[in-house]
């Protein structure tokens, strides 16, 4: 049962609802940290639901779409395909290609928030710089500096929404003697366009998703080009999700044939959702995938010591998969040097590496990443004065990847283990964003002063986690920013289990594992007796009187069977692999 907790005193809320009808709706102040694709869909699904609330999306940047304003480097695109990229709801019909670049993607969320006049609520160029829990009030104070002006003030809101992302904080890599170099020093999360790079001695550190997209982009451009790898891993497209632009017949079906675009979305999506087996290990979709992977990096590489070096021995999946569009290919071009290793340092001239040698470049881009250890931007100071940045160190133990223990009315977008890397990402953050509706209206039409996950709910969260991905390709010996960055620990960044899978976990808000704390009596919600449908002299009465039941139901199963459409679709049983996990249950 849920831990409610009654204060005695009476509040001015009380009283407004001792005069009003049932569940009646209190004005709430939100604040809502970003503005890059979670916060945009935040403001839209708050804007089309609630009518009594004030929004502010404090955004540090001078636009909206997050990381997608942000990253500018050279081949930056999404390894999603783009059609499934979208809103479900909000379809874009002009993607030039499968896999879009970012300015494209920049684009749709750009339009999308002018489209539905979202931009009301965005501040940018603000950064929140500290949030304080107020015991008294039950609501946040937040710090905010102004970056245009160099000024700080503070604001304060009812429930705090972090919208921030985790691919929002770049760093330069751990390597000494960085300060040395005194070439072009770039990092493609802080990408400055005006470098030419035509006729340079490009060195290239990483091999993760943002650059195994530079090197094919760069290479034709520019003398020489250098990459460092200290790891492998699989670059090749899932079969049948290969780049392809799109021919002009194709945009014309997408823009004017009923229904052309909405079936290749769905079979797209479909596929996307059939592919979760990849990711179990000992399944024949791990086997057969990692062997049609493995076959087309051998043959793209077409170099042996390319192929020793690069195809890893650990399962498919254990690290982000990426299409890896020409990449392969480019490491064997006569321009390009691969050299594998560690980089003990970085000198005035360019790298010095653990075979000896040093390799002087003049343009040095770093492809490191960014920091993606899930702790808030910020100081969050909870009731118990306690920093969840410092509560978060080690590991961040959130619930479901939505809402922190200890941390009241405080919810997250794409927290701790939410399905970043299960399946379509963007579905997912709809119905993280749904669930946080359903907590927002039962906050403003009950007198509720806070809400959180308790601790022995999110324990018991972690505890099913951790034994759930000891049987999946991530608890594999890769080192991968699922697992902080090391090879041998737990997997903090991803759902135990498919997209579909937490699509449905979230279907409804479980109040048992939450402590509610109420303003007052618990039943003050109850208000003068009148409903609000006898307010409303243009609603009907007596709406419940019908000559037939077209009412809701009420078993999961049948729900589920209504809203899927079962019955109406046929699918291939590879999609549901148990294959080699069976045995071990």
């Amino acid at each position: 049962m849920a831990d409610f907790m009654v204060p005695s005193l009476a509040t001015p809320d009380l009283k407004r609802r001792a005069n009003a009808p049932i569940h009646s709706e209190r004005r709430i102040k939100i604040i809502c940290i970003g503005a890059g694709a979670s916060g945009l869909l935040f403001a839209y699904k708050l804007q089309r639901s609630f009518r009594n609330f004030e929004l502010t999306i404090y955004e540090k940047n001078e636009e909206v779409a997050g990381t997608w304003w942000e990253n500018k480097y050279p081949g930056c695109a999404c390894d999603v395909p783009s059609h499934n990229y979208t809103w479900s709801f909000e379809p874009k019909l002009d993607w030039s290609a499968v896999y879009a670049g970012s300015g494209e993607i920049f684009n749709y969320f750009d339009t999308f928030s002018r489209k539905h006049g979202l931009r009301r609520y965005c501040k940018t160029r603000q950064q929140v710089v500290k949030a304080t829990w107020d015991s008294a009030k039950g609501g946040y104070h937040v710090g905010v500096h102004d970056l245009a002006n160099n000024t700080h003030h503070e604001d304060y809101c009812d429930i705090l929404i972090n919208a921030g992302g985790i691919l929002n904080a770049w760093r330069w890599p751990a390597i000494p003697g960085l300060d040395k170099y005194k070439g072009t020093l770039l990092h493609t999360a802080n990408y400055d366009t005006s470098v030419d790079l035509t006729g340079k001695h490009v060195g290239l550190i990483g091999n993760g998703s943002s650059g195994i997209q530079v090197l094919p982009t760069v290479q034709p451009h520019v003398k020489k080009l250098t990459t460092f790898i200290r790891e492998p891993t699989y670059v090749s497209p899932v079969q049948g999700l290969e780049q392809h632009v799109f021919t002009p017949q194709e945009l014309h079906d997408f823009a004017h044939k009923p229904g052309a675009l909405l079936e290749y979305r769905k079979n797209v999506e479909t596929g996307l959702n059939g592919q979760f087996s990849l990711f179990l290990k000992g399944t024949r979709t791990q086997n057969d995938t990692r062997a049609y992977m493995i076959e087309q990096m051998k043959q793209k590489l077409n170099n042996k010591f390319l192929e020793e070096k690069l195809i890893p021995d650990w399962s498919l999946g254990c690290r982000r998969l990426t299409p890896g569009v020409n990449y392969l290919e480019s490491l064997t071009k006569e321009n390009v040097s691969v050299v594998y290793g560690e980089i003990k340092e970085i000198t005035e001239n360019g790298c010095l590496c653990d075979d000896g040698n040093e390799y002087a470049v003049d343009v040095l881009i770093c492809a490191t990443g960014f920091d993606t250890t899930f702790k808030p931007r910020f100081p969050l100071i909870g009731p118990s004065g306690d920093n969840l940045q410092d509560v978060w160190a080690k590991e961040p133990t959130s619930y479901l990847g939505v809402a922190a223990p200890d941390f009241p009315n405080y919810l997250i977008f794409l927290g701790p283990n939410c399905p970043i890397g299960n399946g379509p990402v963007l579905s997912a953050i709809e119905y993280q964003a749904d669930w946080m509706m359903r907590i927002i209206d039962r906050y403003q039409v009950h007198n509720i002063k806070s809400f959180a996950p308790t601790t022995e709910a999110v324990s018991d969260f972690i505890k099913y986690k951790d034994e759930y991905m000891k049987e999946t390709v991530w608890a594999d010996p890769c080192r991968s920013w699922y697992k902080a960055n090391q090879a041998d620990a737990p997997v903090t960044a991803l759902w135990p289990g498919s997209t579909l899978h937490y699509i449905e976990a979230l279907g409804e808000v479980r109040w048992e594992d939450f402590k509610v704390e109420y303003n007052g009596n618990r039943f003050a919600w109850l208000g003068n007796g009148y409903s609000q449908t006898e307010l409303d002299q243009t609603a009907d009465w007596a709406y419940y009187v019908r000559d037939h039941d077209d009412g809701e139901y009420f078993s999961r199963g049948k729900k589920r069977e209504i809203m899927t459409k079962s019955g109406t679709c046929s699918h291939d049983a590879g999609g549901v692999d148990f294959t080699g996990r069976q045995e071990r249950l």
